[in-house]
């Protein structure tokens, strides 16, 4: 459904019309997508998923490589393109004038869709999403969960072959952005491909059959979720959050790593990161070793496997950062 090979897309800044800098926003990515897959892209702000969905819906023009959408190349053919693809942007480009039922019906004849189809698509969409009931109503009325269960609704009544989503649960609450979970869950399980950009590492381990991960506009990882947590060294993480002077530092990490079950260490910044095989009384021990060396703890905590943890171990910082 979706094969990119050497994919780029470089900004070139400019003032007082000389070339100042260039900026990799996307930096030789390849990935691939099958049919029915729901694949997720992962990584902090910044780090080229928005660029690269954009490329791949046709809104961004790439400088270098390939990017096939159901073996459409993005740049020859971008009108075929957009036909077998829907999009959910991260703003809310919602007609606030309209009701609910008329955006999608709007969306629909825009594409050329008889209007007995548009309206059944439309009412079974409503539906799918938990909107009937307020379907005739105003879309400035909407709460955020709505609006954007509409956008993506919006995006399906076409029946695109791929449907892209950019970051579709930021700002939503806890119980809206679950609720949206197990919708777009129930839709892949009808066969739908589907291609999410996240920085939550949660929505991604929970929905996504495949991940890759990205930062800094290169792809640094891609598998299952669960075979790319268990690629963490020793499998646990432990934080130390530490104040003292830095041959002190220097002095409880080499201490660090003679601890039974401790695989790896890294320190920078103030933070001692421990990557271990088993926790058990672990935290105790490391604790102890800084109160023996005069290093202050102002801070400890203790995580399992995650993509969090995998990404702190490839990068060396926090998705969040």
């Amino acid at each position: 459904m979706i094969i990119v090979k050497g994919l780029q897309k470089i900004y070139k800044q400019k003032r007082n019309g000389r070339l100042v800098a260039e900026i990799k926003a996307v930096d030789g990515i390849d990935f691939e997508v099958a049919r029915g897959e729901f694949f997720g892209l992962l990584g902090p702000n910044g780090a080229g998923k928005t660029t690269t969905i954009g490329i791949l819906t046709t809104r961004v023009l790439p400088t270098g490589g390939i990017a096939l959408i159901d073996g459409i190349d993005v740049m020859r053919d971008p009108v075929a393109v957009k036909r077998r693809i829907g999009v959910v942007p991260q703003a809310n480009n919602l007609d606030r004038s309209l009701t609910g039922r008329e955006n999608l019906l709007f969306h629909a004849e825009y594409f050329g869709i008889d209007k007995r189809t548009r309206e059944r698509r439309a009412a079974e969409l409503l539906d799918l999403f938990q909107l009937s009931e307020r379907a005739d109503e105003k879309v400035s009325v909407y709460s955020g969960g709505m609006a954007q269960r509409l956008k993506i609704a919006r995006a399906l009544m076409h029946d695109p072959a791929i449907l892209f989503l950019d970051e579709p649960t930021t700002g939503l609450d806890p119980q809206s952005r679950h609720a949206l979970w197990q919708m777009l869950f129930e839709l892949n399980a009808r066969g739908q491909t589907i291609f999410l950009t996240t920085h939550y590492m949660e929505e991604a381990d929970r929905l996504c059959q495949r991940v890759a991960i990205m930062d800094h506009g290169k792809l640094i990882a891609l598998d299952t979720p669960s075979n790319l947590k268990r690629s963490v060294p020793g499998g646990y993480l432990i934080e130390l959050r530490v104040r003292a002077a830095e041959e002190l530092l220097s002095s409880l990490s080499t201490a660090l790593r003679k601890l039974p079950n401790v695989v790896d260490v890294h320190s920078m910044d103030g933070l001692i990161r421990l990557y271990a095989n088993r926790s058990e009384g672990l935290l105790a021990d490391a604790v102890r070793l800084a109160n023996e060396r005069g290093v202050l703890i102002t801070d400890a905590h203790v995580a399992e496997p995650s993509l969090e943890t995998l990404f702190l171990h490839l990068t060396g910082r926090s998705l969040r950062e």
